[in-house]
C-alpha cells in the first residue's frame, strides 16, 4: 500500500512521466517534437493524481486482469471527469475521440480504455515498486525540500496558465469589439462629408491606435493558441475557431507595430 509520506513525491514523478508519455506519444503521431500537457512546465497532474487513486485502489489486488479491470474503470472516469473540468471551466473541448468506435460524447473510449488498463498493470507491477525503491534511498529532508519546491513551481505555473486560459475567450471577443468600433469610425469619416480636418485627423489617429492594440493582442492571444494547439490537435471552441480563420501572420503584425511605434 502506498506509504502516505510519500504522496506528494509520488504525485510529482507521475506527473512528470505523464507529461513523457504524452509528449513522446504525440511527438511520434505528429512525427514532430510536442510539448505536451496543458501547463507550461513538464508536468500533467491529470497522471499524477490518476497514478496515486489507482495505487490506492488497485494495490489491494495482485491479479492482473483484476489490475486491468480497475485500471480501465478508473482511469476512464477520471479522464472523464477532467474532460468536464476543463470544458466547463475554459470552455473548450481539449480532446475528441469522436472519431473513433465506441466512444462516449467524444471525451472517452474504448481505445483509449484498453490503453488505461495495460498502463494500469505496469504501474502496479513494475512502475511502482522501483519508484518505491529509488525513494527510500533518498534522506526524508532531501525529498521534502525538493517536493516543496517542486509543488511550488507547479501551483505557480497551474495559476499563471489557467488565469492565461481562461482570458483567452474575453481577449478574443475584445478584438472583434475592437474591429467593430473600427468599422463604425471608418463608416463616420466616410459618410460625413462636412467633417472638420482636426476631427477626422483625430479619428484615424484612433483608428491607429486601435488597430495596433488590436494587432497586439492577436499576436499574444495566437502564441497561446497554437501552444494549446499543439498540446491538444484536436481542441475545438467556438470563439477559437472564429479567430484562428482569420489570416493571421505574425511577421507582418509585427512590422505594423514596429512602424506605428517608430513614428
Amino acid at each position: 500500500m502506498i506509504m502516505e509520506d510519500n504522496i506528494i513525491s509520488y504525485f510529482i514523478i507521475y506527473s512528470f512521466l505523464g507529461w513523457c508519455l504524452e509528449s513522446i506519444y504525440k511527438t511520434v503521431i505528429l512525427k514532430k517534437p510536442v510539448n505536451s500537457g496543458f501547463l507550461y512546465g513538464p508536468f500533467c497532474p491529470m497522471y499524477g493524481i490518476g497514478a496515486i487513486l489507482m495505487i490506492l485502489i488497485g494495490d489491494i489486488s495482485k491479479n492482473v486482469f483484476i489490475v486491468f479491470f480497475i485500471a480501465c474503470i478508473l482511469f476512464t472516469v477520471w479522464e472523464y471527469i477532467v474532460a468536464i473540468i476543463l470544458e466547463k471551466v475554459f470552455k473548450t473541448k481539449y480532446w475528441d475521440y469522436s472519431h473513433l468506435k465506441f466512444n462516449f460524447q467524444g471525451r472517452i473510449c474504448l481505445k483509449n480504455s484498453i490503453y488505461w488498463g495495460v498502463l494500469g498493470i505496469l504501474l502496479i507491477f513494475v512502475i511502482q515498486p522501483q519508484i518505491e525503491l529509488i525513494l527510500q534511498n533518498i534522506p526524508v529532508s532531501i525529498l521534502i525540500y525538493t517536493d516543496g519546491i517542486l509543488c511550488f513551481a507547479i501551483t505557480i505555473d497551474a495559476i499563471i496558465t489557467t488565469w492565461k486560459t481562461i482570458n483567452i475567450d474575453s481577449k478574443i471577443k475584445q478584438i472583434f469589439e475592437i474591429g467593430e468600433n473600427i468599422k463604425e469610425k471608418l463608416i463616420e469619416i466616410k459618410e460625413n462629408t462636412t467633417i472638420e480636418t482636426n476631427y477626422k485627423e483625430n479619428i484615424q489617429k484612433l483608428i491607429s491606435e486601435m488597430k495596433m492594440k488590436q494587432d497586439l493582442l492577436k499576436i499574444k492571444i495566437y502564441k497561446r493558441i497554437i501552444r494549446l494547439k499543439k498540446s491538444f490537435p484536436n481542441m475545438n471552441s467556438e470563439n477559437i475557431s472564429k479567430f484562428m480563420k482569420q489570416k493571421i501572420e505574425l511577421k507582418e503584425l509585427k512590422e505594423k507595430i514596429k512602424k506605428y511605434k517608430e513614428r
